[in-house]
């Protein structure tokens, strides 16, 4: 598992520092910071560099969990462009307008990106940055190609603006400017306040290997101050030079304030040997800026919002909870399966024995239908089923019902005498308590009389007729037992 640690790396179109920072609360320890070059290499490419920086991490066993990558001054413009806007997400939506108008060029194959300076009614000052979107693709695959994916891709300035924020303290009074010349290149830093996050103000200039620099100070301090705007003037220069030759008496004279030198390893509590590796201790702060850019990812100016947004972590998250989320999902509906099954099973029989039951139930029932539940229909069942038992064992209240069976015996044992001699037909049975009325008919008269004398054996018949129709002898008789 990678550690949470933070690694920034400060490139150049030949060389790199890499620095990486271990967290302790708001401040962090450098865990190690080396620097690589392609200068003596045969070949001399971007991925020949990335590959440098991955065998110097690898050698020095160092792992982290976040990259932050500072792109060289060289490999970017830096423009003032008004917007109308005061809301950063307006002004992110039409910066893209607004650059092409204020630098009357296509911007079509550049990534844009900006920091806020001031803001008015009237709209909002911006620090445009833009960077050739080949440049920054030939970073980004040549480090993604050693599995190196960088969260943000600033401009050195604002690494080194952030470093100084994050690392160097002043007193509250204190209005300063500060300056950091490296080899090749100068930076100008004009904080809001002293400790604070901000920059009102950011620039870089090249810097020759000739060139005097306590004269180029002087001009170019002249110029930076020139531009700031603000109630409170400048009243110190803090300066870091790379090769000491910055004569700071000589330059405070020129300036007219005080002018004195500060120490970046002093400044972060590291020993001047850590930076042993390192090419030069102002790439340092350069790359140690870039790794702190986990603390200002929103206000961060970063090529990557516009260009190849970053998706390494997060779209691995996300292929993680969605392939999660499928097989919770299949796992899920296997189980809710496999214990659905016997339910499945038991409502099936439970189907095939309700459709079967039904055809008895309604015979039982007399044409009722068959209740939804099977307590109802078991209960109703039973009610008949002890209705029957009473009756057949002649308990209290059976007397009538007993009685109505034992005339039906007998009518029924005068039609299986006579049925088949006299062609008999029972068309309808009237039973009462108190007689029994019969309608049919036979094949002839005669055999009309044959079953009233087979009735009369065991009933008497209270009343009678019948009547000749179609050749059949239609009757209706009402008998009742005999006294």
């Amino acid at each position: 598992m990678e550690a949470k640690n933070y690694l920034g790396i400060y490139l150049s179109k030949e060389t790199a520092t890499v620095v990486c920072l271990g967290p302790q609360g708001r401040d962090h320890n450098v865990l190690g910071c080396f620097s690589v070059s392609v200068q003596e290499q045969a070949e001399q490419n971007r991925q020949v560099l990335a590959t440098l920086i991955a065998q110097g991490c690898a050698e020095r066993e160092l792992q982290f969990s976040e990259v932050a990558v500072a792109l060289d001054c060289a490999m970017f413009m830096q423009n003032d462009v008004h917007s109308e806007f005061n809301d950063p997400r307006q002004i992110a939506q039409t910066v893209r307008f607004d650059a092409e108008e204020a630098l009357a060029a296509d911007i079509s194959d550049i990534a844009i990106a900006f920091k806020i300076t001031s803001s008015d009614q009237t709209g909002s000052e911006l620090t445009v940055f833009t960077a050739q979107r080949k440049i920054l693709s030939d970073v980004l695959l040549s480090l993604q190609s050693n599995n190196i994916d960088p969260v943000t891709v600033e401009p050195d300035v604002g690494c080194l603006s952030r470093f100084i924020s994050q690392n160097v303290s002043l007193p509250e009074d204190s209005r300063p400017l500060f300056c950091a010349l490296s080899r090749r290149s100068g930076y100008f830093v004009v904080p809001v306040s002293s400790g604070s996050k901000e920059t009102s103000l950011v620039r870089t200039f090249l810097v020759g290997p000739t060139q005097a620099r306590t004269e180029l100070l002087a001009r170019e301090v002249s110029v930076t101050t020139a531009l700031v705007e603000n109630e409170e003037p400048i009243n110190c220069l803090k300066v870091f030079d790379s090769t000491s030759s910055v004569n700071y008496q000589q330059l405070s004279e020129k300036l007219g304030f005080e002018v004195s030198g500060i120490d970046f390893a002093e400044a972060v509590a590291t020993e001047p040997q850590r930076l042993a590796d390192c090419a030069d201790p102002v790439d340092f702060a350069i790359a140690y800026g870039a790794a702190l850019a986990h603390l200002e990812k929103p206000q961060s100016i970063n090529f990557r919002s516009d260009f190849m947004p970053y998706q390494g972590k997060k779209l691995r998250l996300e292929k993680a909870l969605k392939f999660a989320s499928v097989s919770v999902t299949v796992l899920l509906l296997a189980l809710g399966v496999y214990f659905q099954m016997p339910l499945l099973k038991t409502n099936e029989y439970r189907g095939r024995l309700r459709k079967k039951f039904e055809k008895d139930y309604k015979a039982v029932m007399l044409g009722k239908p068959l209740p939804t539940k099977f307590s109802t229909a078991k209960r109703n069942l039973g009610s008949i089923l002890r209705h029957i038992k009473d009756v057949q064992s002649g308990r209290s209240g059976a007397t009538g019902e007993e009685s109505m069976l034992s005339k039906l015996t007998l009518v029924l044992e005068a039609f299986n005498k006579c049925a088949a001699p006299t062609n008999l037909k029972i068309n309808k049975v009237s039973v009462t308590t108190k007689n029994i009325r019969i309608e049919g008919d036979t094949s002839s008269r005669s055999n009309t009389h044959k079953l009233f004398a087979a009735v009369r054996e065991k009933l008497e018949i209270v009343q009678f007729n019948y009547d000749l129709k179609a050749r059949r002898d239609n009757f209706s008789m009402t008998v009742v037992p005999k006294k």
